[in-house]
């Protein structure tokens, strides 16, 4: 197989590492274009979410094709490969598919279950598309990792009861004050981050919500779906008033610069102003020299964790049934790929076995001479066309039928080797 994946994530770097290496939407297609022009990468596809960069590639040469996606990535952080290369993991083969599915399910999500990392997945897979940066073997990953994705979404309880990142961050916000439901709440954002934070503050009886967003007019369409909440929306010019008389903040933009720093917050706060901030988004959104201020807290998707692994344990049955069915996907996935090789070797079998056909008729029609009739000639292709048939079939019938993937691979692996097909299976 053919398939590496070099990513980092929750589990193997901090925030201020993964901010680094977050790719924004507007910078995809370059970055994909970018990927697929170094020599031993053939497709690539980007998966970035606040909790993980991973860069799916098929290759050439897995050993050459994976430095190149660190080069890559050195150059888009500014990190030098010393400070970047402890914090990425790099997958082959049976481990890359593996990989993805588990993640398409919410198994490698700082929440497990989380169910929104499936729609970042379908996502990308769609972002890859017209960049063509996805053709076959990463379409048929993806697709067979969405599907895994719902058999497990709906042949188990993951799904049940799961906490995404924007409860948790809501759930610790009820850990740090004294009474939630009577705090003034402003969210920094409308996007679907935002609607889950109006939600889940909504469900702890918060009432006085304001919303900042860069465009007012989405700000107000989202407050328009708490039809029964009176929710303030206002502009992000408007922003430092607001925040100013609010005592918790919750942060979730694209934005790849902080919007909340200390110089900022000194201008507005009163001395001895209290004010908790809670950032869930990479890049940060609130710049870490906030921590100066004496009265201020700021937590980030980092430290979430403690919150969630109040929600692990009880989960760990449900993921090893998740597996399972993982497992399942896995194999007809690995099926498919092994056919793959197959169909091109009895295509590069048959072309070989064809044109030797075609250049012997011609030899021996060339000597027989003008006056060979036309209707001899054209029996004698048939009769020639026909051997070849013949003795092609019963090896293809065997080759297509072979249900054993390791006995399959040999008589792959054999054919190429004894009619040499590796210069002509590349290809295909």
């Amino acid at each position: 197989m053919n398939i590496a994946v070099v990513g980092l994530s929750h589990k193997t770097a901090p925030v201020e590492i993964r901010e680094k290496l977050s790719i924004p939407e507007a910078q995809i297609e370059k970055a994909i274009m970018h990927l697929c022009s170094y020599a031993h990468i053939e497709e690539a596809v980007i998966l970035s979410t606040c909790n993980r960069l991973e860069i799916y590639v098929v290759v050439k040469a897995a050993e050459q094709a994976t430095q190149e996606v660190t080069q890559f990535l050195c150059e888009h952080s500014n990190l030098p490969f010393h400070d970047l290369y402890q914090h990425l993991f790099i997958l082959l083969q049976q481990d890359a598919v593996r990989h993805l599915m588990q993640v398409a399910c919410g198994l490698n999500s700082l929440v497990i279950g989380e169910g929104q990392i499936l729609a970042q997945v379908k996502h990308a897979h769609k972002l890859g598309l017209p960049h063509n940066g996805i053709r076959r073997i990463l379409s048929q990953l993806f697709k067979q990792a969405i599907t895994a994705a719902k058999r497990v979404r709906t042949q188990t309880a993951i799904g049940t009861g799961a906490v995404s990142i924007s409860s948790a961050a809501v759930e610790l916000a009820q850990v740090k004050v004294q009474n939630l439901s009577n705090c003034r709440v402003t969210i920094v954002g409308a996007g679907n981050m935002a609607r889950r934070l109006v939600q889940h503050l909504l469900a702890k009886r918060v009432t006085r919500i304001s919303i900042v967003n860069r465009s007012v007019e989405r700000a107000k369409e989202l407050a328009s779906e708490f039809s029964n909440t009176q929710i303030e929306c206002y502009p992000l010019a408007e922003m430092m008033p607001i925040v100013a008389a609010s005592d918790l903040i919750f942060t979730s933009t694209a934005s790849t610069v902080p919007l909340l720093d200390r110089s900022n917050l000194e201008a507005v706060l009163e001395q001895h102003q209290r004010l908790i901030l809670f950032d869930i988004s990479v890049p940060r959104n609130v710049d870490a020299d906030v921590n100066e201020l004496a009265h201020v807290q700021v937590f980030n998707v980092d430290d979430l964790k403690t919150v969630v692994a109040q929600n692990q344990e009880s989960r760990r049955q449900i993921s090893i049934e998740a597996q399972a069915l993982i497992e399942e996907e896995l194999k007809t996935f690995c099926v498919w790929h092994r056919s793959q090789e197959t169909v091109s070797t009895i295509s590069c079998l048959r072309e070989k076995v064809e044109k030797i056909r075609e250049q012997e008729l011609e030899k021996t029609l060339s000597r027989l001479g003008s006056d060979f009739g036309k209707k001899h000639q054209e029996a004698i292709e048939a009769l020639t066309r026909g051997i070849v048939n013949k003795i092609l079939h019963e090896p293809m019938v065997q080759l297509r039928t072979q249900q054993d993937i390791e006995a399959q691979r040999l008589v792959v692996q054999t054919l190429q080797m004894l009619f040499n097909l590796t210069s002509c299976t590349n290809k295909y």
